[in-house]
């Protein structure tokens, strides 16, 4: 995984609410165990008419999305089923940060685990970024704030298991290893 530090970024806006996982990624895309190129089935089911050719309608399709690395969505984004592959898919696009006023626990937790940040915040920033696509903001993981052009500086929760995961760009299982000499040395010095 990639440290993160910080994330300044244009948005894109889907207003949608309760977007489930199955919404990001189908569940005809669950087949693969590698990350690489489910970003090319992200949002599949909006992003293509039924004979595969592009929606040009569809926001993730037009010129201005391209290389945004901040989603902003409605109330309860990430709903559904626990499938990791939903955080894979928007990372794998391009995404580094989600933005709503709800996001599912699993989906959060999926997120954080993958190098994809979850980011909670009140309703009236909410309003604000849903009615200005395409704005530049900056987020900072080390303050945990979210910037707008307004200069206007929002807190965001976020967990300090999760924030010194991300910032060293490591997983749990990367955390545990960087502590194997402490580890090692407990399990010597213990008596069976």
């Amino acid at each position: 995984m990639e440290p993160v530090l910080r994330i300044h970024s244009t948005t894109v806006v889907i207003p949608s609410t309760n977007i489930d996982t199955d919404q990001i990624i189908p569940a005809r895309f669950l087949t693969t165990t590698t990350k690489q190129g489910l970003g090319r089935q992200l949002f599949a089911d909006w992003r293509y008419h039924a004979d595969g050719s592009p929606n040009p309608h569809f926001v993730l399709n037009r010129p201005e999305a391209h290389g945004a690395k901040i989603l902003v969505a409605g109330r309860n984004f990430g709903c559904g089923s626990s499938r990791e592959h939903a955080p894979w898919a928007l990372h794998d696009f391009g995404f580094r940060a989600v933005i709503s006023t709800e996001i599912a626990d699993i989906f959060s937790g999926n997120s954080l685990k993958n190098g994809l940040v979850p980011i909670l915040v009140d309703d009236a920033t909410s309003r604000w970024l849903l009615e200005h696509p395409g704005a530049e903001i900056d987020i900072d993981l080390k303050t945990s704030r979210l910037t707008l052009p307004t200069g206007a500086s929002v807190a965001f929760p976020l967990e300090a298991f999760a924030r010194h995961c991300l910032l060293n760009g490591i997983d749990e299982l990367g955390y545990l290893q960087s502590h194997m000499a402490d580890i090692e040395r407990y399990e010597a010095a213990r008596s069976w």
